[in-house]
């Protein structure tokens, strides 16, 4: 007899449909992290190389120099390959991490809004559709 906890299996004993479902979700997760860690290194690329893509607007409390921010997306978007790598290998560690660093790239993009508002909003999301991904996702011990 199972409990709550546990998750219901077969007679065949393979995981339900919602595992499979969430673990394709996770993987999906770690793709999108991947895709966002490129696009921001991308970003930041584009940032140093003081491109004319970005205007600075009127002043703003997270006023930084545009190459400035160009680098915090660079390393940013390394770190969130990392986390994409290490979530793709199913390691605890590349969860936990994930989690953070997209949380931590939520952040930086809401203060990068006034510089490119579009893109940030659209990084944003993508990022919590990976938090929510792999928040939920419960895989076998």
């Amino acid at each position: 007899m199972t409990t709550a906890r546990e998750p219901m299996t077969s007679s065949s004993g393979h995981a339900p449909l919602r595992q499979g479902v969430a673990a394709g979700t996770s993987i999906a997760a770690a793709i999108l992290l991947l895709t966002v860690g490129v696009l921001s290194v991308l970003e930041g690329i584009a940032a140093v190389a003081e491109d004319e893509l970005f205007v600075v607007g009127v002043d703003y409390v997270y006023e930084f120099d545009v190459t400035t921010w160009g680098w915090i997306h660079i390393v940013l978007g390394a770190l969130l390959i990392l986390a994409a790598i290490g979530l793709m290998t199913g390691t605890g560690w590349g969860r936990v991490f994930a989690i953070c660093i997209a949380a931590l790239s939520i952040l930086a993009n809401f203060m990068w809004l006034p510089y490119y508002p579009w893109w940030s909003i659209l990084v944003i999301a993508l990022n919590i559709v990976v938090i929510w991904a792999i928040a939920t996702w419960r895989p076998r011990a």
